[in-house]
């Protein structure tokens, strides 16, 4: 599924690491790195896949950003 189309209807959205990668874009493998370290955005998993609110990754952006 091509995902670089869709729109995402509200902020309670669930999107899959490659999708959240996408979406901040960042490789896959960063995402991986982050969580690893601590310091990326929250995810969990839901069975069994990491997956990631779309609000978590918006708060996430906007906290990188602020001083």
């Amino acid at each position: 599924m091509n995902t670089s189309n869709r729109t995402v209807p509200n902020a309670m959205s669930i999107l899959t690491i490659e999708e959240a990668a996408e979406m901040l874009r960042t490789p896959v493998s960063t995402l991986r790195y982050w969580r690893h370290m601590k310091r990326g955005p929250k995810a969990g998993r839901i069975g069994g896949r990491l997956m990631y609110r779309q609000a978590d990754l918006e708060q996430w952006l906007n906290d990188q950003f602020e001083d």
